[in-house]
C-alpha cells in the first residue's frame, strides 16, 4: 500500500504527518512505525503522527515517538494544528484530541498558540525538578549549557532507578535574561539530543517563571525560539498555560508500506 506523507517540523523538531481519516494506517505495527522515523532507512523524523476523526471534536492526534512507544508532544501538537489546517479540517482555531486530553489551539499569523494541560505541582529534589507537562519531565539548570555534556548526562538520568521502568525526558536550562533561557533536551523514545521539545520547554518555563515569578517566558533552543505563557494559582499549580511558536511544512511524498 502506498501512503501520502507529509514533513513538518516546529523549531527543529520534525514530525512525519499522515492524513489518516480513513484509519487505513496500521497503528499497530510499531516495526513500521520505527521503520518510517528512521532517518537511514525511512522519513526520517522525531515522532510519527496520525490524523483522525474524533466524536466531539476537530480531529484526534496520535502521537508516535521513534521507539514506537506514545505519550504527549507540544512541537508535534502544533505541528498536527497546522497540518489540519493545511487539511482544511480546521480554520484558525480548535478543539481537539491527544493522550493527555483535549487541548484547545489558534493559529496566529505563523505561529501556533497550543493551550496545554494544566499543571498541578513541581516537585523538588536538590538541584533537581520534575514536572509533568503531558509527558515527564527532569528539570537542571546548569552553568553553562551550550557546553554541556546533554547526551551522557540525560541518558544517566533518562535510565535512572528514580525514574524506572518508564524513565522521564530530561531537560538542561541555563537562564540568559530576565524573561529568556536556553534549553537542551534528551528526549526519551528518540534516546538522543534533539533541536527543541515542546513539553520540555513548557516545564522548564513554569519552573522558571515560578521562580522568578514570571507569567511568560522566551525560551532559544538549538532549533529556534519558543514562547510559554501561563497563569499561576496561589497553591503552586499553574493553568492557561500557552505553548507558542512556528510550525512549517517542508516538504510531501509518497512511500509504500
Amino acid at each position: 500500500m502506498e501512503i501520502t506523507f507529509y514533513k513538518y517540523q516546529g523549531t527543529g523538531n520534525d514530525f512525519v504527518m499522515i492524513d489518516d481519516r480513513s484509519k487505513l494506517f496500521p497503528e499497530k505495527d510499531l516495526f513500521l512505525v520505527q521503520k518510517l522515523c528512521d532517518r537511514k532507512f525511512g522519513i526520517g523524523s522525531d515522532g510519527l503522527i496520525l490524523i483522525r476523526n474524533k466524536e466531539g471534536y476537530d480531529f484526534e492526534m496520535i502521537y508516535f515517538n521513534p521507539d514506537g512507544s506514545q505519550s504527549m508532544c507540544g512541537n508535534g501538537a502544533r505541528c498536527a494544528v497546522a497540518f489540519s489546517r493545511y487539511l482544511g479540517i480546521i480554520e484558525d482555531n480548535t478543539t481537539f484530541r491527544a493522550i493527555d486530553g483535549a487541548h484547545e489551539a489558534s493559529v496566529v499569523g505563523d505561529e501556533v498558540e497550543l493551550g496545554m494541560s494544566d499543571v498541578s505541582t513541581i516537585d523538588n529534589e536538590g538541584q533537581d525538578i520534575y514536572v509533568e507537562t503531558g509527558s515527564p519531565h527532569h528539570v537542571r539548570f546548569v552553568e553553562n549549557v551550550l557546553e554541556y555534556p546533554v547526551f551522557e548526562e540525560g541518558a544517566k538520568i533518562r535510565f535512572s532507578d528514580r525514574y524506572a521502568p518508564k524513565g522521564t525526558n530530561v531537560n538542561f536550562v541555563t537562564p540568559l535574561a530576565n524573561d529568556l533561557i536556553q534549553v537542551r533536551t534528551y528526549e526519551r523514545g528518540v534516546e538522543d539530543e534533539t533541536l527543541s521539545c515542546g513539553t520540555g520547554v513548557t516545564a522548564c518555563a513554569l519552573v522558571y517563571g515560578y521562580q522568578n515569578d514570571l507569567n511568560e517566558v522566551k525560551i532559544k533552543t538549538l532549533g529556534g525560539t519558543l514562547k510559554v505563557r501561563f497563569s499561576k494559582k496561589d497553591d503552586g499549580s499553574f493553568h492557561n498555560i500557552l505553548l507558542i511558536g512556528p510550525a512549517e511544512q517542508v516538504f510531501e511524498g509518497r512511500i509504500e508500506i
